[in-house]
């Protein structure tokens, strides 16, 4: 039997016990009857402050009143311990899931791709905060960008250190069964230095790291400028796939504003039986009341697909 194997059918024997005592009742809050949506799209903080008005639950429960079941917040890390319960508080309340939270990753000059002890300790000591914090605020995934590239050391030769960092990384979060989801960033709009930036370069990471704390974050936005072929690259990485953001192309605002057909992206992801979280990562095309109405509008329309 693989390491994976072992691993996720230790995870499954105890997963009942892990989600009510370690990261809450996810069993209940992906059930919700009363959403408008098929899929669990999840917001920002700021997507519909206009709307809501400052007050971080009172944008939570616009959020809710509009149909949303789950939240993303990549500063979760960096916010007071305080706010951090506030909106634990508040979702569990309102029957939320907690997306993902950026755990770790250089977008400058540190680079795990060296394999250098001292950038490795540091996503080390990153991963070890996540699994508390996702405790805390009962979240299932942390976003992990694994550096900039090393143009002193061939390729082979980084992804290895890559495998070998994320290794030590996931004996972190195993335990406690959080799951790192790498996200590939493309080279031409938005991170021309990263390392990863391809989805399936980080399907054979993921398959090297071998291990269910190790999966992919496919990021529509990104990977429709750096490969496109977005439903078949979905099926090609299907196995490790975890988690999905959004964003059209061009401009990274909410569905309909570019060129992706996100209604048949939605209808497809629905289709193989994806119960887990959509993340809107993107600006809103249109600014005030009526651009966060737009945003909500785009959504009802994408996720308006036949099953």
């Amino acid at each position: 039997m693989q390491r994976r194997d072992v691993l996720a059918a230790g995870l499954m024997a105890c997963g009942t016990l892990a989600a009510k005592s370690t990261f809450g009742a996810f069993e209940d809050s992906t059930k919700s009857s009363d959403s408008r949506f098929k899929l669990k799209y999840a917001p920002h903080f700021g997507m519909f402050r206009q709307s809501a008005g400052d007050d971080l639950v009172a944008q939570l429960e616009f959020m809710h009143d509009e149909g949303f079941r789950a939240l993303e917040d990549n500063r979760m890390l960096s916010r007071p311990q305080e706010e951090q319960e506030l909106i634990a508080k508040t979702m569990e309340r309102l029957n939320m899931e907690m997306g993902v939270f950026v755990a770790t990753g250089s977008f400058q000059d540190a680079t795990f791709a060296s394999g250098k002890k001292e950038f490795q300790d540091v996503y080390l000591e990153d991963l070890r905060k996540s699994v508390e914090l996702a405790k805390r605020v009962r979240a299932k995934w942390v976003t992990v960008v694994p550096g900039i590239f090393d143009h002193k050391l061939p390729m082979g030769y980084q992804t290895a250190n890559v495998v070998e960092g994320l290794k030590r990384c996931a004996e972190i979060c195993e335990p406690s069964g959080l799951i790192m989801v790498l996200e590939p960033l493309n080279h031409f709009a938005n991170h021309p230095e990263l390392f990863l930036h391809k989805i399936p370069q980080a399907y054979q990471i993921c398959k090297a790291v071998d291990s269910p704390s190790c999966k992919i974050l496919f990021d529509l936005y990104h990977q429709q400028i750096t490969e496109g072929n977005l439903i078949p690259n979905i099926d090609h990485a299907w196995e490790e796939v975890a988690y999905f953001q959004v964003g059209d192309n061009p401009g990274r605002k909410e569905p309909g504003t570019g060129e992706i057909n996100y209604r048949n992206v939605f209808k497809h992801i629905h289709s193989k039986g994806f119960d887990g979280i959509v993340g809107m990562e993107h600006g809103n095309s249109m600014k005030g009341k009526e651009g966060e109405r737009a945003v909500i509008d785009a959504y009802l329309e994408a996720d308006s697909f036949e099953v």
